[in-house]
Protein backbone atom coordinates (compact mmCIF):
# COMPACT_ATOMS: atom_id res chain seq x y z
CA UNK A 1 0.00 0.00 0.00
CA UNK A 2 3.09 2.06 0.88
CA UNK A 3 4.64 1.80 -2.47
CA UNK A 4 1.44 2.43 -4.81
CA UNK A 5 0.74 5.50 -2.24
CA UNK A 6 4.52 6.75 -3.32
CA UNK A 7 4.18 5.36 -6.61
CA UNK A 8 1.09 8.07 -7.35
CA UNK A 9 3.10 10.88 -5.89
CA UNK A 10 6.30 10.47 -8.25
CA UNK A 11 3.49 10.04 -11.18
CA UNK A 12 2.05 13.56 -9.94
CA UNK A 13 4.83 15.64 -9.95
CA UNK A 14 6.43 13.86 -13.03
CA UNK A 15 3.40 14.83 -14.84
CA UNK A 16 3.87 18.55 -13.22
CA UNK A 17 7.20 18.78 -14.87
CA UNK A 18 6.52 17.69 -18.22
CA UNK A 19 3.07 18.82 -18.33
CA UNK A 20 1.40 21.65 -20.64
CA UNK A 21 -0.46 24.39 -19.42
CA UNK A 22 -4.07 24.54 -20.17
CA UNK A 23 -4.58 28.11 -21.48
CA UNK A 24 -0.64 27.34 -23.27
CA UNK A 25 0.85 25.12 -25.92
CA UNK A 26 3.78 23.11 -25.98
CA UNK A 27 6.50 22.23 -28.86
CA UNK A 28 9.92 20.85 -29.65
CA UNK A 29 11.99 21.75 -32.20
CA UNK A 30 12.20 25.51 -32.67
CA UNK A 31 15.44 27.33 -33.24
CA UNK A 32 17.18 24.31 -34.85
CA UNK A 33 17.26 22.45 -31.86
CA UNK A 34 15.40 19.81 -31.56
CA UNK A 35 15.87 19.00 -27.55
CA UNK A 36 14.48 22.89 -26.66
CA UNK A 37 10.95 22.62 -25.23
CA UNK A 38 8.43 25.61 -26.44
CA UNK A 39 6.14 27.54 -24.51
CA UNK A 40 4.13 29.85 -26.39
CA UNK A 41 0.83 31.25 -23.64
CA UNK A 42 -1.14 34.32 -26.16
CA UNK A 43 -4.86 33.74 -24.29
CA UNK A 44 -6.53 37.17 -23.92
CA UNK A 45 -7.90 36.25 -20.91
CA UNK A 46 -4.59 35.73 -18.96
CA UNK A 47 -4.10 37.74 -16.35
CA UNK A 48 -1.18 36.77 -14.26
CA UNK A 49 2.40 34.75 -15.29
CA UNK A 50 0.91 31.25 -15.40
CA UNK A 51 2.80 29.19 -12.37
CA UNK A 52 2.48 25.65 -14.18
CA UNK A 53 4.72 25.94 -16.60
CA UNK A 54 7.05 22.75 -17.58
CA UNK A 55 10.56 22.79 -15.57
CA UNK A 56 11.90 21.59 -18.45
CA UNK A 57 11.25 25.17 -20.34
CA UNK A 58 13.88 26.35 -22.74
CA UNK A 59 11.83 29.05 -24.57
CA UNK A 60 8.70 30.85 -22.60
CA UNK A 61 6.43 33.43 -25.11
CA UNK A 62 3.93 35.33 -23.08
CA UNK A 63 2.35 37.74 -25.43
CA UNK A 64 -0.75 39.70 -26.22
CA UNK A 65 -2.54 38.76 -22.73
CA UNK A 66 -3.54 41.01 -20.32
CA UNK A 67 -0.52 40.47 -17.30
CA UNK A 68 0.00 43.77 -15.93
CA UNK A 69 2.75 42.90 -13.47
CA UNK A 70 5.59 40.47 -13.11
CA UNK A 71 5.95 39.39 -9.31
CA UNK A 72 8.88 38.55 -7.21
CA UNK A 73 10.60 35.24 -8.32
CA UNK A 74 7.71 34.31 -11.50
CA UNK A 75 10.38 32.22 -12.95
CA UNK A 76 12.14 30.57 -10.13
CA UNK A 77 11.25 26.96 -11.29
CA UNK A 78 12.78 27.66 -14.62
CA UNK A 79 15.97 27.36 -14.11
CA UNK A 80 16.69 26.32 -17.94
CA UNK A 81 14.98 28.91 -19.34
CA UNK A 82 17.24 30.69 -22.51
CA UNK A 83 15.03 32.61 -24.19
CA UNK A 84 11.70 34.80 -22.21
CA UNK A 85 9.74 36.61 -24.33
CA UNK A 86 7.46 39.00 -22.63
CA UNK A 87 5.80 41.10 -25.73
CA UNK A 88 2.54 43.15 -25.85
CA UNK A 89 1.27 42.99 -22.54
CA UNK A 90 -0.20 45.34 -20.25
CA UNK A 91 3.17 45.25 -18.11
CA UNK A 92 3.39 48.73 -15.89
CA UNK A 93 6.12 47.24 -13.29
CA UNK A 94 8.31 44.14 -12.77
CA UNK A 95 9.66 43.06 -9.29
CA UNK A 96 13.48 43.64 -8.94
CA UNK A 97 13.54 40.05 -7.71
CA UNK A 98 11.43 38.63 -10.75
CA UNK A 99 14.21 36.97 -12.51
CA UNK A 100 15.79 35.08 -10.00
CA UNK A 101 17.30 31.56 -10.54
CA UNK A 102 17.42 32.51 -14.12
CA UNK A 103 21.28 31.55 -14.80
CA UNK A 104 20.86 29.94 -17.99
CA UNK A 105 18.68 32.87 -20.03
CA UNK A 106 19.94 34.06 -23.02
CA UNK A 107 17.35 36.34 -24.48
CA UNK A 108 14.59 38.64 -22.50
CA UNK A 109 11.67 40.77 -24.75
CA UNK A 110 9.60 43.57 -22.99
CA UNK A 111 8.83 45.06 -25.98
CA UNK A 112 5.29 46.42 -26.35
CA UNK A 113 4.38 47.13 -22.87
CA UNK A 114 3.54 49.98 -20.51
CA UNK A 115 7.03 50.08 -18.34
CA UNK A 116 7.99 53.86 -17.10
CA UNK A 117 11.11 52.11 -15.53
CA UNK A 118 13.14 48.95 -15.50
CA UNK A 119 14.67 47.01 -12.80
CA UNK A 120 18.48 47.27 -13.72
CA UNK A 121 19.60 45.78 -10.45
CA UNK A 122 17.68 42.68 -11.69
CA UNK A 123 20.17 41.62 -14.53
CA UNK A 124 22.62 40.55 -12.14
CA UNK A 125 20.54 37.28 -11.65
CA UNK A 126 20.73 36.70 -15.74
CA UNK A 127 24.50 36.22 -15.81
CA UNK A 128 23.87 34.58 -19.56
CA UNK A 129 21.88 37.72 -20.75
CA UNK A 130 23.07 39.11 -24.01
CA UNK A 131 19.60 40.24 -25.74
CA UNK A 132 17.56 42.38 -24.22
CA UNK A 133 14.38 44.13 -26.02
CA UNK A 134 12.33 47.51 -24.41
CA UNK A 135 11.49 48.67 -27.75
CA UNK A 136 8.19 50.56 -27.47
CA UNK A 137 7.50 51.34 -23.58
CA UNK A 138 7.26 54.80 -21.76
CA UNK A 139 11.06 54.42 -20.43
CA UNK A 140 11.71 58.40 -19.96
CA UNK A 141 15.18 58.58 -18.11
CA UNK A 142 17.83 55.71 -18.17
CA UNK A 143 19.66 55.72 -14.63
CA UNK A 144 23.73 56.14 -14.82
CA UNK A 145 23.87 52.75 -12.44
CA UNK A 146 22.16 50.89 -14.90
CA UNK A 147 25.41 50.84 -16.87
CA UNK A 148 26.31 48.87 -13.87
CA UNK A 149 24.90 45.67 -15.27
CA UNK A 150 25.08 45.97 -18.80
CA UNK A 151 28.49 45.15 -19.33
CA UNK A 152 27.30 41.61 -21.13
CA UNK A 153 24.39 42.89 -23.25
CA UNK A 154 25.21 42.49 -26.72
CA UNK A 155 21.85 43.82 -28.10
CA UNK A 156 19.76 46.40 -26.38
CA UNK A 157 16.78 47.73 -28.54
CA UNK A 158 15.54 51.48 -26.82
CA UNK A 159 13.83 52.43 -29.17
CA UNK A 160 10.45 53.96 -29.48
CA UNK A 161 10.27 55.61 -25.90
CA UNK A 162 10.58 58.90 -24.19
CA UNK A 163 14.32 59.38 -23.63
CA UNK A 164 15.97 62.25 -24.00
CA UNK A 165 19.58 62.41 -22.69
CA UNK A 166 22.02 59.37 -22.18
CA UNK A 167 24.14 59.37 -19.02
CA UNK A 168 27.81 59.50 -19.89
CA UNK A 169 28.92 56.13 -17.81
CA UNK A 170 26.82 54.34 -21.35
CA UNK A 171 29.43 55.74 -23.09
CA UNK A 172 32.49 54.14 -20.76
CA UNK A 173 30.78 51.50 -21.12
CA UNK A 174 30.60 50.80 -24.88
CA UNK A 175 33.54 52.63 -25.55
CA UNK A 176 36.48 49.95 -26.15
CA UNK A 177 39.39 50.69 -23.28
CA UNK A 178 42.48 51.76 -24.33
CA UNK A 179 44.24 48.63 -23.86
CA UNK A 180 41.65 46.97 -26.61
CA UNK A 181 42.43 49.26 -29.50
CA UNK A 182 43.88 47.75 -32.69
CA UNK A 183 42.60 44.77 -31.77
CA UNK A 184 38.74 42.45 -31.62
CA UNK A 185 35.99 44.43 -30.85
CA UNK A 186 33.15 43.36 -28.60
CA UNK A 187 30.27 44.27 -30.97
CA UNK A 188 27.10 46.19 -29.05
CA UNK A 189 23.59 46.68 -31.32
CA UNK A 190 21.98 49.30 -30.15
CA UNK A 191 18.16 51.01 -30.55
CA UNK A 192 17.97 54.74 -30.13
CA UNK A 193 15.31 55.70 -32.73
CA UNK A 194 12.13 57.16 -31.84
CA UNK A 195 12.99 59.10 -28.38
CA UNK A 196 13.08 62.72 -28.16
CA UNK A 197 16.26 63.36 -27.68
CA UNK A 198 18.45 66.51 -26.51
CA UNK A 199 21.11 67.74 -29.50
CA UNK A 200 23.63 67.88 -26.92
CA UNK A 201 27.06 66.15 -27.07
CA UNK A 202 26.28 62.75 -25.49
CA UNK A 203 24.02 62.22 -28.11
CA UNK A 204 26.76 63.43 -30.90
CA UNK A 205 29.28 61.77 -29.76
CA UNK A 206 27.00 58.21 -30.02
CA UNK A 207 26.79 59.19 -33.49
CA UNK A 208 30.09 59.90 -34.21
CA UNK A 209 30.98 56.59 -32.63
CA UNK A 210 28.41 54.41 -34.77
CA UNK A 211 29.44 56.06 -38.23
CA UNK A 212 33.82 55.51 -36.82
CA UNK A 213 35.36 52.65 -39.19
CA UNK A 214 35.71 50.06 -37.05
CA UNK A 215 33.41 50.97 -34.10
CA UNK A 216 32.37 48.46 -31.71
CA UNK A 217 29.02 50.61 -31.87
CA UNK A 218 26.22 49.77 -34.32
CA UNK A 219 23.09 51.61 -34.82
CA UNK A 220 19.64 49.92 -35.52
CA UNK A 221 18.90 53.17 -37.18
CA UNK A 222 21.26 55.89 -37.48
CA UNK A 223 17.97 58.86 -38.19
CA UNK A 224 18.10 59.60 -34.72
CA UNK A 225 15.88 62.70 -34.25
CA UNK A 226 16.73 65.66 -31.56
CA UNK A 227 15.36 68.62 -30.68
CA UNK A 228 16.73 71.78 -28.25
CA UNK A 229 14.19 71.35 -25.91
CA UNK A 230 11.72 68.77 -25.01
CA UNK A 231 8.55 70.88 -26.79
CA UNK A 232 10.39 72.10 -29.52
CA UNK A 233 10.11 69.50 -33.16
CA UNK A 234 12.17 67.66 -34.15
CA UNK A 235 15.34 67.81 -36.74
CA UNK A 236 17.31 65.05 -37.50
CA UNK A 237 20.88 64.84 -35.75
CA UNK A 238 22.84 64.89 -39.07
CA UNK A 239 21.35 68.07 -39.83
CA UNK A 240 21.82 69.71 -36.53
CA UNK A 241 25.01 72.00 -35.62
CA UNK A 242 26.10 70.11 -32.46
CA UNK A 243 28.88 71.18 -29.87
CA UNK A 244 31.33 68.87 -29.74
CA UNK A 245 32.45 67.46 -26.13
CA UNK A 246 35.42 67.99 -24.30
CA UNK A 247 37.58 66.49 -22.12
CA UNK A 248 37.62 67.71 -18.35
CA UNK A 249 41.09 69.78 -17.52
CA UNK A 250 42.18 70.34 -13.65
CA UNK A 251 43.86 72.43 -12.01
CA UNK A 252 44.51 72.84 -8.84
CA UNK A 253 45.19 76.16 -6.29
CA UNK A 254 48.52 74.35 -5.23
CA UNK A 255 49.90 70.92 -5.65
CA UNK A 256 51.80 71.13 -2.03
CA UNK A 257 50.63 72.58 1.10
CA UNK A 258 52.50 72.76 4.77
CA UNK A 259 50.38 73.81 7.44
CA UNK A 260 50.99 73.81 11.04
CA UNK A 261 49.20 71.60 13.76
CA UNK A 262 45.25 73.02 14.89
CA UNK A 263 45.29 75.13 11.71
CA UNK A 264 41.96 75.79 8.80
CA UNK A 265 43.20 74.82 5.45
CA UNK A 266 41.00 75.10 2.20
CA UNK A 267 41.96 73.31 -0.91
CA UNK A 268 41.05 74.49 -4.64
CA UNK A 269 40.42 73.30 -7.97
CA UNK A 270 39.58 74.51 -11.19
CA UNK A 271 38.09 72.16 -13.82
CA UNK A 272 37.36 73.03 -17.25
CA UNK A 273 35.45 70.91 -20.08
CA UNK A 274 31.91 70.20 -21.97
CA UNK A 275 29.90 69.45 -20.92
CA UNK A 276 30.57 71.16 -17.76
CA UNK A 277 32.51 68.49 -15.51
CA UNK A 278 31.52 67.41 -11.80
CA UNK A 279 33.82 67.38 -9.11
CA UNK A 280 34.50 65.10 -6.70
CA UNK A 281 37.58 64.56 -3.64
CA UNK A 282 39.32 61.95 -2.95
CA UNK A 283 41.64 60.98 -0.07
CA UNK A 284 44.15 58.33 -1.33
CA UNK A 285 46.60 58.02 0.77
CA UNK A 286 47.65 58.76 4.77
CA UNK A 287 50.78 60.58 6.76
CA UNK A 288 53.58 58.09 6.62
CA UNK A 289 55.77 59.55 9.09
CA UNK A 290 58.29 56.67 10.56
CA UNK A 291 57.23 58.15 14.59
CA UNK A 292 53.81 58.69 13.82
CA UNK A 293 53.18 55.47 11.18
CA UNK A 294 50.62 53.32 14.48
CA UNK A 295 48.44 56.71 15.03
CA UNK A 296 46.97 55.65 11.52
CA UNK A 297 46.90 51.44 11.99
CA UNK A 298 43.13 52.01 12.55
CA UNK A 299 42.57 54.83 10.60
CA UNK A 300 39.76 54.69 7.86
CA UNK A 301 39.76 52.90 4.84
CA UNK A 302 41.64 54.78 1.69
CA UNK A 303 40.59 55.81 -1.12
CA UNK A 304 37.37 57.57 0.38
CA UNK A 305 34.86 60.34 -1.26
CA UNK A 306 35.07 63.16 1.00
CA UNK A 307 32.74 66.18 1.03
CA UNK A 308 33.33 69.07 -0.74
CA UNK A 309 31.24 72.39 -1.73
CA UNK A 310 30.28 73.38 -5.76
CA UNK A 311 31.24 76.86 -6.52
CA UNK A 312 29.71 77.80 -10.26
CA UNK A 313 30.84 79.68 -12.69
CA UNK A 314 29.36 82.27 -15.38
CA UNK A 315 31.15 80.74 -17.74
CA UNK A 316 29.81 77.14 -19.79
CA UNK A 317 31.93 74.37 -19.02
CA UNK A 318 34.10 76.11 -15.80
CA UNK A 319 33.61 74.69 -12.25
CA UNK A 320 35.09 74.91 -8.71
CA UNK A 321 35.29 72.88 -5.77
CA UNK A 322 36.65 73.28 -2.32
CA UNK A 323 37.45 71.18 0.86
CA UNK A 324 37.68 72.87 4.34
CA UNK A 325 39.58 71.24 6.69
CA UNK A 326 39.14 72.84 10.13
CA UNK A 327 41.78 72.18 13.24
CA UNK A 328 43.84 69.64 11.29
CA UNK A 329 45.67 67.05 13.05
CA UNK A 330 48.31 64.68 11.42
CA UNK A 331 45.70 62.44 10.71
CA UNK A 332 44.67 64.94 8.17
CA UNK A 333 48.05 64.54 6.24
CA UNK A 334 48.50 62.94 3.03
CA UNK A 335 47.68 63.32 -0.71
CA UNK A 336 44.37 64.24 -1.95
CA UNK A 337 42.82 63.96 -5.19
CA UNK A 338 40.41 66.65 -7.31
CA UNK A 339 38.83 64.58 -9.92
CA UNK A 340 37.13 66.06 -13.07
CA UNK A 341 34.52 63.84 -15.00
CA UNK A 342 32.19 64.19 -17.98
CA UNK A 343 31.20 62.29 -20.46
CA UNK A 344 34.77 62.81 -22.33
CA UNK A 345 36.49 61.32 -19.96
CA UNK A 346 37.66 62.08 -16.75
CA UNK A 347 41.02 63.99 -15.25
CA UNK A 348 42.95 64.22 -11.57
CA UNK A 349 45.04 66.57 -9.75
CA UNK A 350 46.94 65.54 -6.56
CA UNK A 351 47.31 67.64 -3.75
CA UNK A 352 49.75 66.93 -0.75
CA UNK A 353 48.89 68.70 2.48
CA UNK A 354 51.77 68.03 5.41
CA UNK A 355 50.79 69.15 9.23
CA UNK A 356 53.71 70.23 11.29
CA UNK A 357 54.22 71.31 14.79
CA UNK A 358 54.33 75.26 14.96
CA UNK A 359 57.87 74.96 16.14
CA UNK A 360 58.60 72.35 13.26
CA UNK A 361 57.50 74.15 10.68
CA UNK A 362 59.37 77.38 12.52
CA UNK A 363 62.64 75.53 11.49
CA UNK A 364 61.42 74.67 7.99
CA UNK A 365 60.68 78.10 6.80
CA UNK A 366 63.81 79.34 8.61
CA UNK A 367 66.10 76.64 6.63
CA UNK A 368 64.69 77.49 4.00
CA UNK A 369 64.80 81.06 3.58
CA UNK A 370 67.87 81.67 6.01
CA UNK A 371 71.81 80.61 4.90
CA UNK A 372 74.14 79.79 7.51
CA UNK A 373 76.35 82.74 8.18
CA UNK A 374 79.81 82.00 8.01
CA UNK A 375 81.45 81.98 11.82
CA UNK A 376 83.79 84.36 12.66
CA UNK A 377 86.96 83.86 14.82
CA UNK A 378 87.54 85.51 17.94
CA UNK A 379 90.63 86.62 16.70
CA UNK A 380 89.14 89.36 14.20
CA UNK A 381 87.22 92.01 15.06
CA UNK A 382 84.18 94.12 13.48
CA UNK A 383 84.75 95.38 9.94
CA UNK A 384 84.96 99.21 11.76
CA UNK A 385 87.11 97.94 14.20
CA UNK A 386 91.42 98.78 13.84
CA UNK A 387 93.22 95.02 12.82
CA UNK A 388 96.21 94.92 13.87
CA UNK A 389 98.54 94.43 10.30
CA UNK A 390 101.54 92.19 11.96
CA UNK A 391 98.95 89.57 12.53
CA UNK A 392 98.07 88.37 9.60
CA UNK A 393 99.45 89.38 5.82
CA UNK A 394 97.27 92.14 4.20
CA UNK A 395 95.95 89.69 1.29
CA UNK A 396 94.68 87.45 3.50
CA UNK A 397 93.41 90.44 5.86
CA UNK A 398 91.48 92.20 2.77
CA UNK A 399 90.05 88.32 1.91
CA UNK A 400 88.76 88.15 5.65
CA UNK A 401 87.07 91.61 5.55
CA UNK A 402 85.34 90.91 2.36
CA UNK A 403 83.77 87.66 3.64
CA UNK A 404 82.78 89.05 6.86
CA UNK A 405 80.67 91.85 5.03
CA UNK A 406 79.39 89.36 2.60
CA UNK A 407 78.27 87.13 5.57
CA UNK A 408 76.72 90.00 7.41
CA UNK A 409 74.82 91.54 4.00
CA UNK A 410 73.61 87.74 3.72
CA UNK A 411 72.20 87.38 7.18
CA UNK A 412 70.64 91.03 7.10
CA UNK A 413 68.59 90.21 3.81
CA UNK A 414 67.54 86.62 4.58
CA UNK A 415 66.46 88.29 8.24
CA UNK A 416 64.37 90.49 6.66
CA UNK A 417 62.74 87.82 4.11
CA UNK A 418 61.71 85.46 7.11
CA UNK A 419 60.69 88.25 9.01
CA UNK A 420 58.20 89.61 6.26
CA UNK A 421 57.28 85.88 5.57
CA UNK A 422 55.95 85.27 9.11
CA UNK A 423 54.27 88.19 9.60
CA UNK A 424 52.06 87.10 6.33
CA UNK A 425 51.87 83.55 8.04
CA UNK A 426 50.96 85.40 11.57
CA UNK A 427 53.55 83.02 13.26
CA UNK A 428 54.81 85.28 16.51
CA UNK A 429 58.72 84.41 16.43
CA UNK A 430 61.47 86.17 17.76
CA UNK A 431 64.33 86.90 15.66
CA UNK A 432 67.50 88.08 17.37
CA UNK A 433 69.43 90.97 14.27
CA UNK A 434 73.36 90.36 15.26
CA UNK A 435 73.23 93.26 12.74
CA UNK A 436 71.85 95.82 15.33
Amino acid sequence: MYLLVLVQVLQSALLGVHSCPAVCSCSYGTGGNAELRLVRCNDPGISAVPINVPADTGKLRLEKTLISRVPRAAFYNLSDLRFLWLNYNSITSIHPSSFVNLKALRELRLDGNLLTSFPWEGLRDMPRLQTLGLHNNRLSSLPAQASLFLSNITFLDLSSNRLTVLPAELLDLWLPPPGQQGGPVQRRILGLHDNPWLCDCQISMVMSLSMSLGSPLVLMDQLLVCSRSVDQSGTLLGQAELSRCMRPSVQPAATRVISPLGSNVILRCEATGYPTPTLTWIKTSTYTDCCRKKLFENSDQLPRNLESFMQESPRVGVRWSIIILNGLSYKDAGEYRCQARNMAGLSEAPIKLKVVGVTRLSRLLKRKYLKTPLKLSRKYKRPNQTVSTTSRPPEKENQILQNVTLSNKIQTAANLVFKEFLKEKSLKINITDENK
